[in-house]
């Protein structure tokens, strides 16, 4: 890919390693277009040949002992001792999905399709409903496939949405970056999913999400904003289409999507780069215009997200402006690109309703998998499907990594500062570890001059409600009362005083140089992005070499030129200047000591 020089080769593939399996790639591989639509063929036990009405494979994948996915083969009338080790195992189940669960009935655990009769599958879903009742949970049918062997009767297999607001009032969080060329249409794309109303075409539903009066002259984004989008815990759409406000919005959603929205113009870039590092978003959507194509920034875009290692899923938008063979087009283009050696993905069309609950399974399990939704934001066409798609989208962290990164001590990124009447001085971003209460003093830096600074967090608020207490990996605002702004500049950072934090001028990292038009060499500056760190650096050494050309790698130290920043080793780095464009990680620091002094 040209953008970026060729930035697929370094970004991976995914967030988690590994290739897929290949029963799974069988089953949901570009072949499949849709593998479990329909009827599936199966085969007796041992190889008792049975023939089939299609050529998919008789099986799931083998059922895994963590996760969220729970295969019964059926359900029924299950004894008192029985019914209770089920209900256990339901919780078990959603504590692992943070509050969501899916059940196939009628699967074996080997993954064999066996399926159970209508009166078999009666029972069985009686008893799940007892079971999600019995733990406070909701259910929701997601699809029925029938399994077809000759001389029986047509047997089925369920698939069933567990889903429950968690015991501590937490609702399950999805943070999506928005990414895609300027003018492709992610703004209208999101004001239609959150406000529930259609455009009209020239661009109404995305004035609500503009910040600035330029923004709104102009149609383009220049800042980043954020959007909500909830579930209930029945699968259904809570937005702002029914007069609701934020905190109603909360209140009534056991699951939210977060919509973090980028700006697509070029000279925004840094904005865009600054909203992926930062805010860590747990998927991309990357929009593409049905119109123009693979245009502007969005191979840039593109290789941003594969850099970073974001999962990302595309949407063709503006599929009523053009006929059905340029939407063709589009796609046929996106799916060559996708399938290039540097980015090895395996582009999956979402046409049904069965497709978009097989892309959002897969689509967490499987980094090769890159579901594809052809849509518009004015006729509606096919918004049903990426809204089924984002309902059922797991988490890619489990409940152990989760409770992992709460027992460390609080660590808060700072990535915007307000003020606010009435409330004092404010700051967003997101809790990268442990665990802050409202009362809880904390020190920010570093200050220019290395010095942390303490403070108490007066209260907090998550998309736009009160909030008492904040859970690594949770965005929100914290006020800060009557703390000084002036002291205060995006890339500090909010610590426990515990934590001892250290700060550094240099740092190493091992870098890959993705483009650069001649030669990297000493006493190159370049802007630096780390988390939300985002200082200028001038290149002081490149180990073992003299200089770097485009796709060599090597270990450098790097010297920030403003002032001294909090770093930690292993963090992704991403640097540029000009055409000039690479990503690593820090490998260490030159830390100094610090101090913690008054406001």
């Amino acid at each position: 890919m040209p953008a970026l020089g060729a930035p697929c080769q370094a970004g991976g593939t995914g967030r988690r390693a590994g290739g897929m399996e290949p029963r799974v790639f069988e089953l949901f591989g570009p072949g499949a277009s849709g593998a479990t639509r329909g009827r599936a063929g199966t085969k007796g036990k041992k190889g008792r040949g049975r023939s089939s009405k299609s050529n998919n494979p008789p099986y799931l994948p083998p059922e895994a002992e963590e996760g969220n996915i729970e295969y019964k083969l059926k359900l029924v009338n299950p004894s008192q001792y029985r019914f209770e080790h089920l209900v256990t195992q339901m919780k078990w189940r959603l504590q692992e999905g943070r509050g969501e669960a899916v059940y196939q009935i009628g699967v074996e655990d080997n993954g064999l399709l066996v399926g159970l009769s209508e009166e078999e599958m009666r029972a069985s879903m009686h008893t799940l409903h007892r079971m999600a009742e019995k733990v406070g949970a909701d259910l929701t049918v997601l699809r029925e496939r029938e399994v077809d062997y000759d001389g029986d009767s047509p047997k089925k297999i369920t698939e069933v949405l567990i889903r429950k607001v968690p015991d501590n009032q937490q609702f399950l969080d999805l943070r999506v970056a928005v990414l895609g060329n300027v003018d492709s249409g992610k703004s209208t794309l999101l004001g239609v999913l959150t406000q529930g109303e259609l455009d009209n075409g020239r661009g109404r539903s995305r004035l609500n999400l503009f910040r600035h009066l330029h923004e709104i002259q102009s149609g383009r984004t220049s800042s980043i904003s954020f959007e909500i989008l909830g579930f209930n815990s029945k699968g259904e759409v809570v937005n702002y289409s029914e007069s609701r406000t934020a905190e109603q919005i909360c209140e009534s959603a056991s699951k939210m999507i977060t919509f973090i929205d980028l700006a697509g113009h070029h000279k925004y870039l840094k904005t865009t780069i600054f909203g992926l590092t930062s805010y860590c978003p747990d998927f991309a959507m990357l929009v593409v215009s049905a119109n123009t194509g693979i245009a502007g920034t969005t191979r840039e875009h593109l290789g941003l997200a594969m850099a970073l290692k974001v999962p990302f899923f595309l949407v063709v938008s503006k599929v009523d402006l053009c006929s059905a063979a340029t939407v063709e087009r589009t796609l046929r283009q996106l799916e060559r690109t996708l399938k290039q050696p540097g980015c090895n993905k395996v582009p999956f069309m979402v046409r049904t309703e069965d497709d978009a609950v097989t892309a959002a399974q897969q689509f967490a399990q499987s980094p090769n998998i890159t579901p594809i939704f052809a849509l518009s934001s004015v006729t509606g066409e096919s918004l049903d499907l990426l809204k089924v798609f984002l309902n059922i989208l797991p988490p890619l962290t489990n409940s152990c990594e989760q409770e992992e990164l709460m027992q460390q001590l609080p660590e808060f990124q700072v990535d915007e500062i307000y003020t606010v009447p009435e409330v004092g001085t404010v700051v967003g971003g997101t809790l990268y570890s442990g665990v802050c209460k409202e009362g809880e003093r904390l020190v920010v830096g570093p200050t220019d001059g290395g010095v942390f600074l303490p403070l108490k967090v007066c209260s907090i608020q998550r998309n736009r409600s009160a909030c008492r207490v904040l859970r690594a990996g949770q965005a929100a605002t914290l006020a800060l009362g009557a703390f000084d702004r002036s002291l205060l500049r995006k890339g500090m950072v909010l610590v426990s005083p515990e934590l001892h934090p250290t700060v550094c001028w240099v740092f190493e990292a091992e870098i890959v140089l993705l483009f650069h038009a001649t030669s990297c060499r000493r006493g190159l500056q370049v802007t630096v992005h780390v988390g939300n760190v985002r200082q200028t650096a001038v290149l002081e050494h490149i180990h073992g070499k003299d200089e770097l050309r485009t796709g060599e790698k090597a270990v450098v130290r790097f010297r920030f030129i403003k002032h001294p920043e909090y770093l930690k080793p292993g963090t992704k780095l991403l640097f540029r200047e000009g055409v000039t464009k690479g990503i690593g990680h820090v490998c260490s620091l030159q830390v100094i000591a610090t101090e913690t002094g008054g406001p």
